[in-house]
């Protein structure tokens, strides 16, 4: 059992959501762990692509740098029981020191001959990050006092957006400057700081109890878990299915551009005004969240989202910039909710399997998604493919809000 050290009469009276977590000394570390592992994420994530660009020429093993570190989301059922069967502060520490140390065998990638290193890297990395992401989940949900999770959730979305803004820039800068080995130092730096932040945190944990059945039956009983919780089952289905028309609507951008007798480039500026937009949610998702319940918060942010992607169409600057702050705002409405529902209502020994299988069922999709739009921009016109995508979204919405509204948002206490 995990004790947790939070003061949550004072959280309770602060009157804004940064402050509400910030008062949480444990919520707060948490948050700074995010914001500096995040920024040497994104850096590398830009810099991996343009580097293997630069070695071979190729777009398509350029792409192949996302497929690396996507690919073991498939497997986070498997992943994520790991963080059920040890002690997840030391495993979240681990996690981090993992990847800090692989990326320094990345200045030994000079020439195509080396990139498999590099691919594997990338892997690994995406391995550590599947297990790090499951062992956090199931450790702020012990460690940070339940009324606090929504607040949290909405601004690990912001730290994590607001990252996505400066850091591919201080990436490319950097490697200009220094090459791929140069941002690989800078994520293995911050993947350091991380877990010094991560080892002040104050959980006393007991250790497992020894599984009594094998790694596959333990797997499963998470799944089961999961798809068998009346309140879980259908916010991760919507987030599945939203990133699934996220993935398409994605690929449609640089047709929207040309839609708008713009440069590429333009593409930009439409990711940081959509950036701005979800870095604002999550500033507001902890006070939605405890005024309309998961449901209806996801819901509204679906909804929102669809009509955004579904204007997309028209071509005017105008139209489109309010449609990137629209999407900003609504797409990660669903994730708040699903990550935030699955922390608290999922018993403690069961977290680390069920938010990795949560993961996996939101975010997979989203690969899909991308490649049929691929295929799709190609064949459809704007004008049918994303009002089509936000027919879908809608009915996603509708059939994700409740029938009433809820008569007891309480926070579960823990056991």
């Amino acid at each position: 059992m995990t004790t947790r050290t939070t003061d949550t009469g004072e959280a309770g009276r602060a009157p804004w959501p940064l402050a509400r977590v910030l008062r949480d000394r444990n919520a707060g570390l948490y948050l700074a762990g995010v914001v500096v592992s995040g920024f040497g994420s994104s850096a590398l994530g830009l810099a991996a692509g343009v580097w293997v660009k630069d070695l071979t020429g190729s777009d398509g093993l350029a792409a192949l740098c996302l497929l690396a570190l996507w690919a073991p989301t498939l497997a986070g059922p498997a992943l994520g029981t790991v963080a059920d069967r040890v002690r997840r502060k030391p495993l979240l520490i681990a996690a981090n020191l993992l990847p800090a140390g692989l990326l320094l065998t990345l200045f030994a990638v000079d020439s195509r001959g080396a990139l498999w290193l590099l691919f594997a890297v990338l892997f690994l990395y995406g391995v550590a990050g599947v297990v790090q992401d499951a062992a956090e989940s199931a450790l702020v949900a012990a460690a940070v006092d339940p009324g606090l999770l929504g607040d949290f959730n909405g601004l690990r979305m912001t730290a994590n957006e607001g990252m996505k803004l400066v850091a591919p820039l201080a990436g490319a800068g950097l490697y200009a400057a220094y090459g791929g080995p140069g941002v690989a130092a800078l994520d293995a730096a911050t993947f350091v700081l991380a877990t010094g932040v991560y080892a002040a945190l104050r959980v006393r944990e007991a250790p497992p109890e020894r599984p009594a059945v094998n790694w596959r039956r333990q797997t499963a009983e998470g799944a089961r878990c999961l798809w068998g919780h009346p309140g879980l089952r259908p916010l991760v289905l919507a987030g599945g299915v939203t990133m699934l028309c996220a993935g398409v609507g994605g690929a449609t951008l640089y047709a929207v551009v040309d839609n708008l007798d713009r440069s590429p480039a333009y593409a930009g500026v439409l990711y940081a005004v959509q950036g701005a937009g979800s870095v604002t949610v999550g500033l507001l998702s902890g006070p939605a969240l405890r005024r309309l319940g998961p449901r209806r918060f996801g819901a509204g942010g679906i909804a929102l989202f669809a009509v955004a992607v579904a204007v997309r169409a028209v071509p005017s600057d105008a139209v489109v910039w309010a449609s990137s702050v629209a999407v900003g705002l609504g797409l990660p409405t669903v994730l708040i909710a699903a990550s935030t529902a699955v922390q608290r209502e999922t018993p403690g020994p069961l977290l680390g399997r069920v938010s990795a299988t949560a993961s996996s069922l939101v975010f997979a999709p989203n690969v899909l998604g991308l490649a049929a739009g691929a295929a799709l921009v190609e064949t459809v016109g704007l004008w049918l493919l994303l009002p089509a995508l936000g027919t879908v979204l809608l009915a996603t919405a509708a059939a994700l809000a409740p029938a009433r509204r809820p008569t007891d948002r309480r926070t579960p206490s823990p056991a």
